[in-house]
């Protein structure tokens, strides 16, 4: 073990005069790498993602105002826990050039981007956009609890839209209020949404996506049977919710057409379903003589209107029909049916596929 003697003459000897200026530069200079090295990794690590874990990565809702600037832009996304500093991403802002790019708007962002990938979000202009889809089939309390579900609309609002004025020839002459005044024409399809649209701007797009889809092809065809637009789309609804294999749609929407034809009852399960608010696998009797006028094992003729909002295949299914003759048909439980062309026939049918 050196002594104290030792030690002392090696830094008298280190610090010499004659040695003093180039060993102390050679201090400095691995000093300032150093530094330079560890501030090089802590700005590295400020550009960074805030979360590198998937199972944490998550995306939050954000408004860049506009005449934000980066300092403000990089306070609210610190803020959100996007980043790990607001004023270095200002920092890297001007740095990269994109000081002047930045565009106001809402922005979907993830924790899981590093500030690059924000800032080219946001000087990019890519707006966030929440893709909703409506299953064919859904009535409008359905589309109303989907909405709300993903936080786009609140139950109270969207019910109060619907009974907003909006002029659609289609719509012309409609009465009622609630879901059973919009009830078959909010257009079952993928919609992109904006955070921050009303409940007004949500239903208009579907009624907008109704009208494209209903083009002059189909209006011509629907005059050539005698049927207006509420008439086709409340066949369609029943033909949508009754409905499981596409090859036996226009089966559906004929026998519906040929026993309004011969004045017959329509006798569909599904309005009674509508009825109750609920998919049950086996009515009741006590069911089947609920006094709605949408009880069509009571009623004859349509119902006041649509059940559900068909998909186009339906539509088309009503507009063109398949050229037979059944008039009954019955559930198999492979989710297709047999049809029949007498009750006598959908008796035996039935007795053999529902016992």
């Amino acid at each position: 073990m050196p002594s104290m003697e030792n030690i002392r003459d090696n830094l008298l000897s280190f610090f010499k005069p004659a040695v003093y200026p180039l060993r102390f530069g050679i201090l400095i200079t691995l000093l300032v790498m150093i530094i330079s090295i560890s501030c090089w990794q802590y700005l590295n690590w400020l550009a960074e993602p805030v979360c590198t874990s998937p199972s944490d990565a998550k995306v939050v809702t954000v408004e860049i105002r506009p005449g934000s600037n980066l300092k403000e832009i990089g306070e609210t996304l610190e803020r959100n826990k996007l980043i790990k500093s607001g004023r270095y991403f200002a920092y890297y802002g001007l740095l990269t050039g994109q000081d002047k790019k930045m565009q106001a708007g809402i922005y979907q962002i993830s924790n899981s981007w590093s500030m690059k990938e924000i800032i080219d979000c946001i000087s990019s202009g890519k707006i966030a956009t929440i893709t909703v889809t409506i299953p064919e089939g859904y009535t409008v309390k359905q589309i109303g609890e989907l909405l709300s579900q993903k936080g786009i609309v609140t139950p109270e609002q969207f019910q109060k839209a619907l009974n907003a004025d909006y002029e659609y020839p289609f719509l012309e002459g409609v009465t009622g209020t609630g879901p059973q005044r919009m009830e078959g024409f909010l257009f079952p399809a993928s919609y992109q949404l904006r955070p921050g649209m009303t409940e007004e701007e949500i239903i208009k797009m579907m009624l907008d996506k109704f009208q494209s889809v209903f083009t002059a092809e189909l209006q011509q065809r629907a005059d050539e049977m005698g049927l207006t637009v509420r008439e086709v789309v409340t066949l369609a609804s029943l033909v949508e919710r009754e409905a499981k294999l596409e090859e036996e749609r226009p089966k559906i929407a004929a026998v519906f057409l040929n026993r309004l034809d011969k004045g017959m009852r329509l006798e569909s399960c599904a309005t009674v379903q509508y009825i109750l608010g609920e998919q049950k696998e086996k009515l009741s009797n006590k069911d089947l003589q609920n006094p709605s006028p949408y009880n069509t094992y009571l009623h004859t003729g349509l119902p006041p209107g649509p059940i559900a909002n068909p998909g186009l295949a339906s539509i088309k299914a009503v507009l063109y029909p398949a050229d037979v003759d059944y008039l009954f048909f019955v559930a198999r439980g492979d989710g297709s049916h047999y049809f029949s062309k007498t009750f006598q026939e959908h008796q035996k049918a039935s007795r053999r596929f529902q016992n």
